[in-house]
């Protein structure tokens, strides 16, 4: 087993970011930025290097736990960690969908279990996406192929789509495609029913 971290990419956290401000002075790096970070309702600002420290020891986090658990389940993987946008992200590269599951549901729960590791850890939640055999990737490329033809489907009718019930993930990339678009979505219903609807805006 092997374990690779690719380099880190902080542009942002949660969609909101500071000015950029140039410090010069003290022993702080002069190309280092300060980014406005908001979770759960709070903001707060943080300079980015500190920021990819505190994503990076998330990684390293979820990858000693996963990697301790792939062990004790006699399961080959390497585990990739590396950071996108305000995330940490660790993938197992693996030729067994053992630790996929049906839809993804062992994939979903690894994610919560390494997440939970990683709060027991730092005492805070963390908002790290696990990605197995590049399931995540594939199911990626699929939402957005089916996010586009709801769109195309709604300017054509002007009728609301309803697409069939996602998890948060994939509602997210489905929101995203939208968000791209002139028409608007929103989420209705009850976990684990709840779904997308895209429409016209009023």
């Amino acid at each position: 087993m092997t374990r690779k971290r690719r380099l880190s990419s902080v542009s942002r956290y949660s969609g909101r970011v500071a000015r950029p401000a140039r410090r010069n002075s003290g022993n702080t790096r002069s190309d280092s930025v300060v980014v406005r970070i908001s979770v759960e309702g709070r903001s707060f600002t943080m300079d980015t290097d500190e920021l990819h420290k505190v994503l990076d020891t998330e990684g390293d986090v979820a990858a000693d736990y996963l990697e301790e658990l792939l062990e004790i389940a006699d399961l080959d993987g390497d585990i990739d960690i590396f950071t996108e946008g305000d995330r940490p992200h660790v993938s197992i590269v693996t030729d067994s969908d053992l630790l996929v599951g049906r839809d993804g549901a062992v994939l979903s729960a690894l994610q919560e279990l390494a997440r939970l590791a990683v709060m027991t850890e730092t005492g805070k939640r963390s908002r790290l996406m696990l990605d197995v055999a590049g399931f995540r990737e594939k199911r990626r490329t699929e939402l957005q192929a089916l996010a586009t033809e709801a769109i195309v489907e709604v300017r054509e009718t002007g009728e609301p789509a309803r697409l069939g019930a996602m998890n948060a993930f994939e509602r997210k990339v489905v929101h995203d495609v939208v968000a791209a678009s002139e028409l608007i979505s929103e989420s209705e219903g009850q976990e684990p029913n709840r779904r997308v609807v895209i429409s016209k805006a009023d």
